[in-house]
């Protein structure tokens, strides 16, 4: 087993690391920002609001950050069944400089029976990203609750050419958990392709993110679990995670979890 140390830097490195407050300013992004970098290492991506994709680019590219990707929301947090607001927002988010957009699947819609639309936001989804920007889907495992509902979501996702299977919008109470992460890591393996996963939403601590790449690592296999497979989505996170690489955070840096 590795020790906790360099899995916490295996974890950060895997790590969006998120502001989705309706409080957030241009400030709130531009301080995430600096927070991205954690010694010699960084977070896979910075995740914020479409009106904070520039910024966020901004802020990276000043402090020297411009491999960390900007991820953003779209049908968020809802997950409408409205197909074209849900493509307008994503095309319009990848016009804006998107690396990465996470899109709420419809799960009320499948909750009710109704598959089609689903597969049909996550095609046109990605659609819209094209070449340019990667589709992460989320389907809000909490709230799908049964095992089967989970795994259909996910098989959806897969079918439509998501990039990433999402557990969580972290907006609802039940968000991340370790049992819709083995459903879902399974769903991928038995689909053979190269679909990613990012756990999101009630991560907080060192010891809950190495259960969740062990996890990820039976099934997937070690080599699998990289940022470009895995990520987690989270903010107070990545405060343990740099607490246990040795690099405290400032007082500063602690007021804006």
């Amino acid at each position: 087993m590795l020790p906790l140390e360099q899995i916490a830097r295996q974890a950060l490195e895997m790590t969006d690391l998120t502001s989705l407050n309706e409080t957030d300013t241009e400030q709130t992004i531009q301080t995430l920002c600096q927070q991205a970098a954690a010694g010699q290492t960084h977070t896979a991506a910075v995740c914020v609001y479409p009106q904070f994709i520039q910024t966020a680019k901004d802020a990276l590219a000043g402090s020297g950050l411009s491999s960390v990707k900007v991820a953003t929301v779209t049908n968020f947090p809802q997950g409408s069944t409205d197909l074209n607001k849900a493509v307008l927002e994503t095309a319009h988010a990848v016009s804006d400089g998107a690396d990465e957009v996470d899109v709420v699947f419809p799960y009320k819609a499948l909750q009710a029976g109704d598959e089609s639309i689903g597969l049909e936001i996550v095609k046109r989804c990605k659609l819209a990203c094209g070449n340019q920007a990667q589709l992460k889907v989320i389907i809000e495992s909490g709230e799908l609750a049964d095992t089967a509902l989970i795994k259909r979501a996910a098989e959806i996702c897969i079918e439509g050419g998501a990039d990433f299977v999402k557990t969580s919008t972290g907006k609802v109470p039940v968000n991340a958990t370790i049992e819709a992460t083995r459903v879902i890591l399974e769903t991928i393996k038995a689909s053979g392709k190269p679909v990613g996963f990012k756990a999101a939403g009630g991560i907080r601590t060192t010891a809950q993110a190495q259960e969740y790449i062990q996890l990820a690592q039976a099934i997937m296999g070690e080599g699998w679990v990289t940022p470009d497979h895995f990520r987690f989505g989270a903010s107070g996170l990545v405060n343990d995670l740099k607490n246990t690489m040795g690099l405290a955070p400032t007082e500063q840096q602690k007021s804006n979890y």
